[in-house]
């Protein structure tokens, strides 16, 4: 079972702080981490993406859970994805993938012009300990759990949406 842990940042940059944290931490073995991914929005409220290097060890293809969450979530064209119903889409069968509504309003409230987030994808590890690395950097923590079917389920999608 995974844990998706959300956290936002009012700084458009601190989220990449983040990562590089994270990527010393997993060189450390001191968390075990799927992937990791952040976004930011810059004062002209454009998101962008930005891909890890994936954290796992395995290589599972995370990656492109960026794209998914953020089109679904923040109604933004990402990967060739089209606004509108398509969009509208992706945000019901991320609902069904166990993401919930309240979460997804708590994560767009929370992303505003000129700040980041990072997405974090943590397996076999209590969510707490990755929390308590990252907490001297402040933020708002926003987390959902992912049901084993869910990820697989998920996993089939994003594995759909890359061969296209």
């Amino acid at each position: 079972m995974s844990t998706l842990i959300v956290i936002a940042y009012p700084g458009e940059h601190r989220a990449a702080e983040v990562l590089a944290t994270l990527k010393q931490l997993r060189s450390e073995d001191l968390i075990d981490l799927d992937d990791a991914f952040y976004v930011t929005k810059d004062q002209e409220g454009d998101t962008k993406v930005h891909h890890a290097v994936h954290l796992t060890r395995k290589g599972a293809g995370w990656g492109a859970l960026g794209g998914l969450l953020i089109g679904a979530l923040f109604f933004v064209p990402v990967a060739g994805l089209l606004v509108g119903a398509a969009t509208g889409a992706m945000a019901v069968k991320l609902a069904d993938l166990g993401i919930d509504h309240q979460f997804v309003k708590d994560l767009s409230a929370q992303l505003q012009p000129n700040s980041s987030a990072i997405f974090i994808l943590v397996r076999n590890v209590e969510p707490d300990e990755v929390l308590a690395a990252l907490r001297p950097y402040g933020g708002t923590i926003l987390q959902t759990t992912l049901s084993e079917e869910a990820e697989e389920d998920l996993r089939a999608n994003l594995q759909a949406s890359e061969g296209s």
